[in-house]
């Protein structure tokens, strides 16, 4: 009998051993079951974030935006590595009419409506372009400002010694230059004027040739830095210059090019823009 109750009581303290086992399995079963939840629920993570950019794209955008869109460009890079931007900077008006004989470019962003307009009317444009940012001009001199020139009025009397440096006439910024001597009832004899391609070139005659000033975009005296002396255009003689943007249409990577759109057009765009000394869109 006393045996009898020993082996129940032994039986009993096996059933309980078992039990706890069996507890301590379930738990641990549990633990490999939630383990693998994360596991899977990283792995859905992963699978569903915004994959890298891949490809290239060609940019064709006026001279004036170089240093600013080589930046925003840089900073696409960062988190696209895969993406390869090319750039063809040049004056917008010589840009649009390469995009509509056919050059390869996937997006125009130039530095006056005029010639964002020729792309849409050729449908050539995707969509609707964007105003991205503003521009205004000033005066440029060799540095020191050797010739004294204060104001527009004083191109004119440089000019009857020297050579002020301007925009081809049917470049946005020659335009824009004519426009604000006009405003200011400033005349300057085309025999004392040089005419640029683009605005690069047209500082390029000062910074490195005989021009003893030249007009151009805020932008480019700023990155000229020392090389030039700036003087500003007051207001009512200025002309404020319009850069729209757009996706050319026909592009085989219309994504990528609408991914840089995107790009200039986000908060970090625009405060690279704005450190390039571009002024934002109203």
């Amino acid at each position: 009998m006393q045996m009898r109750k020993t082996w129940t009581k032994w039986m009993a303290l096996l059933v309980l051993v078992v039990a706890l086992l069996a507890g301590c399995g379930s738990d641990s079963d549990d633990g490999a079951a939630t383990t693998t939840a994360a596991e899977a629920t990283a792995t859905a993570v992963d699978s569903t974030a915004t994959p890298s950019l891949e490809g290239k794209i060609t940019v064709s955008a006026a001279a004036s935006l170089r240093d600013a869109f080589t930046a925003i460009a840089a900073d696409v890079n960062e988190t696209n590595p895969d993406l390869e931007i090319e750039f063809n900077f040049d004056s917008s008006s010589t840009l649009a009419t390469q995009i509509i004989e056919g050059a390869p470019a996937d997006v125009f962003a130039s530095a006056d409506e005029k010639n964002m307009t020729k792309l849409t009317e050729a449908d050539k444009v995707d969509g609707d372009s964007t105003i991205f940012a503003r521009n205004e001009l000033v005066i440029v001199t060799k540095p020191g400002n050797p010739a004294g020139i204060e104001s527009l009025a004083d191109l004119a009397t440089a000019a009857q010694d020297g050579v002020i440096s301007l925009c081809g006439e049917d470049v946005p910024c020659g335009r824009y230059a004519a426009g604000a001597l006009t405003a200011a009832g400033v005349t300057i004899p085309e025999t004392s004027v040089t005419r640029g391609q683009n605005v690069t070139a047209t500082l390029t005659a000062l910074t490195e040739g005989d021009a003893v000033a030249a007009i151009v975009y805020a932008t480019d005296a700023l990155a000229a830095g020392d090389a030039v002396t700036t003087i500003k255009i007051p207001a009512d003689h200025n002309v404020i210059a319009s850069y729209p943007i757009a996706a050319v249409s026909g592009s085989e990577h219309a994504d990528l090019a609408n991914a840089f759109v995107e790009a200039v057009l986000s908060d970090a765009g625009q405060q690279i823009l704005e450190t390039y000394g571009f002024l934002l869109p109203q």
